[in-house]
């Protein structure tokens, strides 16, 4: 089944290209949520993103355990991914193997039978972080980014809420 990765900075519209995809496709779709609510400005984002959802979405909440989310989900549903910037994070913070995690999800995307839209942030196209955190945390993304892509049937880059295709 077709994997879409849609990638765009902070407030680029990728999450709602990804849940009109998802709408478009069927009425029976699951949300799978990575954002923990850490603080009140988190957790009032949260509150907007499930605000932005219609009826017919069914939400697994998972900051960690991607994998066994997606399978979680049934064969007639499509999936939506919010975000895989947040997953990583989570991971590094955790301290899980994040190079293990990774592949574990490629190889899972690559045996899916529903369509799943994953959302990403594209972080490296802005300043080098002081930090060597923010320059890890940087790198792994973008080493993120490129092996889901290399996994997806789509790409796209997201913009001003306008999609870019980037591979089909």
């Amino acid at each position: 089944m077709t994997t879409t990765l849609l990638l765009g900075g902070a407030r680029s519209g990728k999450s709602r290209r990804a849940q009109d995809l998802a709408e478009n496709i069927s009425p029976c779709r699951v949300f799978i949520a990575t954002a923990e609510p850490l603080d009140e400005e988190m957790a009032s984002r949260i509150e907007r993103h499930q605000a932005d959802r219609t009826t017919g979405w069914r939400m697994i909440e998972t900051p960690l355990n991607l994998v066994a989310a997606l399978g979680e989900a049934k064969d007639n549903e499509v999936i939506v991914v919010d975000c895989l910037t947040l997953w990583l994070s989570n991971l590094m913070h955790h301290d899980w193997s994040v190079n293990a995690e990774i592949d574990r999800l490629c190889t899972t995307l690559g045996s899916m039978s529903t369509p799943v839209f994953l959302v990403s942030n594209e972080i490296g196209l802005g300043l080098v972080p002081e930090t060597k955190l923010g320059r890890s945390f940087r790198d792994a993304q973008g080493r993120l980014n490129q092996r889901v892509a290399s996994v997806c049937d789509v790409v796209e880059f997201i913009a001003a809420g306008l999609p870019l295709r980037l591979k089909s």
